[in-house]
């Protein structure tokens, strides 16, 4: 069965996207930035799981239900009530935000009685067998992904795998829950920053080796925190990890040279990719949300490649960075109320508005950048030029 997961872009979020990927070979993982992306996000999701042909599982780690999300919860019953009990969708909800309690209970959906006094987990039933909800106020959603790892688990990690995880649930419990008291909370602090420091500005989002990567270093500084390294050493030992993690990703790649620094090794790669770069009209590559300069060194290399002479990165913001070397940057930064210079501009995208991903940036990009060309008949003149009386 295909799964899909959809968590926050911080460090619960990432740390329990590795949890479930040691149980689970996950297809897809979407990463949420902000509250308000949520919405758009789930409409996606719901479209495509309706046209979807065969059943699929969706996970939901550590996203408060805010009121698009328990509308999409509704939703998703009602497309599931449609297909054949085969077809079925499954979704599993593991979130600990006391918000969202407050949001169901707005819309009329209340827990289930707990089953044990003192509990703080709290189950739902949507009167759909296939939707699990849990929130649990009493821990992370990382520690519930393992906790729950029954609902959707297809394999077992190794030991030593497990002992890590197991290390990387303490720590980011602790930290999540900001539980000073705990001995694991400077753990969820170092692991915290290495989260920060790595998360966007080397393999990006969209690639297919950014939650790979991520994991591998979140595994890696979990078994130096099992180990018991105190902080500073384990923040020297993380080069050396995340070099060994590059070393395993680019195994094979004919024009890798492992004298360069990280993100020089990653840029070859990158320059090359599909996924992090769609075409506009006009030739120009846009890409969404790269690090700026991570952007820098992989737009030189696309154009000197003589793949694209325009690239244009979008951030979330809805800021927007170009580059050329045939002197257009600073034309398309103009039609977005930008400037700078004749290769390297920037500008706004319209109405001061923002972008949740690479397909949402392109479809307000295109039209602005390459508008399409007046239609004669549209105009009293071109109606007279064409009418035959």
């Amino acid at each position: 069965m295909n799964a899909t997961q959809i968590t926050h872009n911080d460090l619960d979020g990432y740390a329990a996207s590795t949890v479930v990927g040691a149980f689970l070979p996950v297809s897809r993982i979407v990463h949420v930035a902000r509250y308000s992306d949520i919405g758009p996000v789930v409409d996606v999701e719901l479209k495509r799981l309706t046209a979807a042909r065969t059943p699929e599982l969706l996970i939901v780690t550590d996203l408060g239900l805010e009121a698009p999300a328990v509308n999409f919860l509704k939703a998703f019953a009602a497309m599931n009530a449609k297909r054949a009990p085969e077809q079925a969708h499954r979704l599993v909800v593991l979130d600990h935000h006391a918000s969202s309690l407050d949001q169901l209970r707005e819309q009329g959906i209340v827990p289930l009685p707990p089953q044990a006094e003192g509990e703080t987990l709290r189950r739902f039933d949507l009167g759909d067998p296939a939707i699990v909800l849990l929130i649990d106020e009493g821990c992370c959603a990382t520690r519930m992904a393992f906790a729950h790892r029954a609902l959707y688990a297809t394999q077992e990690p190794d030991e030593a795998q497990g002992l890590d995880l197991a290390t990387l649930v303490e720590a980011v419990d602790a930290l999540d829950l900001w539980k000073k008291e705990r001995p694991t909370f400077l753990g969820g602090h170092v692991l915290d920053e290495v989260f920060w420091d790595n998360v966007s500005n080397l393999v990006p989002l969209g690639h297919p080796w950014h939650d790979r990567f991520v994991g591998e270093l979140f595994r890696g500084a979990a078994g130096f925190l099992r180990q018991g390294l105190p902080p500073a050493r384990i923040e020297t030992e993380v080069g050396a990890l995340r070099a060994r993690v590059l070393d395993r990703l680019l195994e094979g790649e004919p024009d890798d040279d492992r004298s360069l620094t990280t993100r020089m090794r990653i840029a070859r790669i990158l320059a090359r990719s599909e996924t992090l770069f769609r075409p506009l009209s006009d030739g120009t590559l846009l890409s969404f949300g790269l690090d700026s300069g991570m952007f820098q060194r992989v737009s030189d290399r696309i154009m000197e490649s003589g793949r694209a002479r325009r690239v244009v990165n979008v951030q979330r913001t809805g800021s927007l960075s170009f580059r050329s070397n045939d002197e257009t940057a600073l034309d398309g930064a103009r039609r977005f109320r930008g400037g700078g210079h004749k290769d390297a501009a920037g500008g706004r995208l319209p109405n001061n508005g923002s972008a949740f991903s690479i397909a949402d940036a392109l479809s307000q990009v295109e039209p602005v950048l390459n508008p399409p060309a007046p239609d004669p008949s549209a105009s009293p003149f071109g109606a007279l030029k064409n009418w035959k009386g």
